[in-house]
């Protein structure tokens, strides 16, 4: 019995701050645990509850970890050479025990972080999440620009570990996308050159991407989440708090006796009286300290769980070998570059003699003004305090109609680049057959 009761001891010595027993130890534990030290003592219901961020924030940062891991892992097996790196995935695919569902969680994970990211920013241009509210000193757009910046590396991410596999979709997605880039005037030849390490896409291509993909990038998205999270503490919150607040009303309360009032001027009498008009701010409010935990406990193990199921129903292709020599038709950019070989293909135009460049209009003037209006729109958006952090707000329909319509836009070229383009970048319906295409050597 003495020897379970100094277990216990330990165990609760250890994991009180998970677990605190106390309103005063769920506060300590915030301040003693570096790790819960991110999160408010308090946080409102609002800004807890499911419906309101769909935590998508958090799971973006669970797959970054997973990603993390797994790509650890794989480092160990994977060889980064023309010579080998196909070589060396067909080993952990078919010899590594469980090395399939590895390299199928990693991929898995990237692309959920791909989605879950743009998912998030959506979520939070639908509630004006923003723009400052009555919080002092914050600054969500600057928040908002560090959220965009955040996207395009992990798109950056995804991209350079296209190519890792060194198989034939790897291969002339990488000669798509980075085809796109070269249309840029000026620096276009320039970036794909950088890229690439040279003309061609070889061991200095492969090199290049493996070290963005395994080094760089990870650690630029690892300062930026920092940072994204430093800003929301600094910012008050989230959005949802700040719509809550003001939607309070003062009400008279009892002074609370473990707090020191001052008096300004000169009363009659041997004793003093104080009456506070404040905002009940515990009404609205739970500690941090277990329920959040909580859930972000739930969310992960269920971003886990998930991930691991959609890796085991869809497995991680693996085509042949990578061949400069034989060109696939079609050859696809990865998918959440295909609404923009679509738009591609859709403005480029013959006029008589004169063809209009369907990549320079596609793939780097219309992406770099839907990236610009991102990151002016929250200095042009003139709506209230009560639009900030609500979904959908009266005030803000016309803008939240217009996003939304960019988003289908960009979805429905994404799901006709994926499904509807067949060979030669013809148009062909789910039902209808592709024709047999001669492989180009």
């Amino acid at each position: 019995m003495q020897l379970i009761e100094q277990v216990k001891k330990i165990y609760t010595k250890l994991l009180w701050t998970w677990n605190p027993g106390s309103e005063k130890e769920s506060g300590d534990a915030i301040v003693k645990n570096i790790l819960l030290h991110w999160f408010p003592n308090k946080i409102s219901k609002k800004s807890l509850s499911w419906n309101y961020s769909f935590y998508l924030g958090t799971i973006s940062f669970i797959l970054f970890m997973i990603l993390t891991i797994t790509g650890m892992i794989l480092m160990f097996l994977y060889v980064p050479s023309v010579e080998r790196a196909y070589s060396s995935v067909k080993d952990i695919e078919f010899v590594i025990a469980f090395g399939w569902l590895l390299r199928s969680v990693h991929r898995i994970s990237a692309h959920l972080m791909v989605a879950v990211v743009f998912l998030h920013m959506v979520r939070v241009f639908l509630t004006g999440a923003y723009k400052n509210g009555k919080s002092v000193g914050s600054n969500r757009p600057t928040n908002w620009i560090v959220g965009i910046v955040l996207l395009l590396a992990t798109l950056l991410l995804s991209f350079t570990g296209y190519l890792l596999p060194w198989d034939q979709l790897a291969y002339w997605a990488i000669t798509v996308g980075t085809n796109i880039a070269s249309s840029a005037p000026v620096v276009g030849e320039k970036i794909r050159f950088f890229l690439l390490g040279g003309n061609t896409i070889n061991q200095n291509a492969l090199i290049r991407f493996y070290v963005l993909h395994v080094f760089f990038l990870p650690v630029i998205v690892l300062f930026l989440f920092f940072y994204h999270m430093w800003r929301i503490r600094k910012d008050g919150g989230l959005a949802a708090a700040d719509n809550e607040s003001l939607n309070q009303k003062p009400e008279n309360n009892a002074p609370v006796k473990s707090k020191t009032y001052s008096l300004l001027g000169i009363t009659n009498g041997t004793s003093v009286h104080v009456q506070t008009t404040m905002v009940n701010e515990e009404e609205n409010s739970v500690s941090s300290v277990p329920h959040l935990l909580r859930r972000l406990w739930l969310v992960t193990l269920a971003t886990i769980a998930a991930t691991i199921l959609l890796a085991i129903l869809f497995a991680a292709p693996l085509e042949e070998a990578a061949n400069p020599s034989v060109t696939p038709n079609p050859a696809k950019a990865p998918w959440y570059f295909l609404w923009l070989q679509e738009i591609v293909t859709d403005t480029t135009l013959k006029l008589g003699f004169i063809t209009i460049n369907g990549a320079f209009i596609g793939g780097i003037i219309l992406p770099t003004v839907l990236i610009g209006l991102a990151i002016w729109w929250p200095y042009r958006d003139r709506s209230g305090l009560n639009s900030v952090g609500v979904w959908f707000s009266p005030e803000r329909k016309k803008q939240n109609y217009t996003f939304i319509g960019i988003c289908i836009i960009i979805i429905i070229f994404t799901i006709i680049g994926t499904f509807l383009r067949g060979p030669f970048w013809n148009f062909y319906w789910p039902w209808e057959s592709w024709p047999t295409m001669p492989v180009k050597f």
